[in-house]
């Protein structure tokens, strides 16, 4: 499960907007992002691999984000 509240503060963080964030991971819209954001569908290994890279993610974080036992 995605932590949702630690993904949308790096992502604030970033600056950058949802839809180019999308466009680098292969999704066609910021839509198809807020979905795997809440949860609705799952973030695929490359994608994530990417995500750490444009948005600064940790080890650490990473897991806490990617891998919660809990959905915030």
């Amino acid at each position: 499960m995605t932590n949702t509240i630690l993904l949308e503060r790096y992502i604030e963080k970033s600056g950058y907007k949802k839809s180019f964030i999308a466009k680098q991971i292969g999704l066609k819209s910021a839509y198809g992002l807020a979905r795997k954001i809440n949860n609705k569908s799952e973030f695929k290994a490359t994608e994530i691999g990417i995500l750490c890279s444009l948005l600064k993610i940790g080890a650490k974080d990473k897991d806490a984000i990617f891998f919660s036992l809990k959905v915030d």
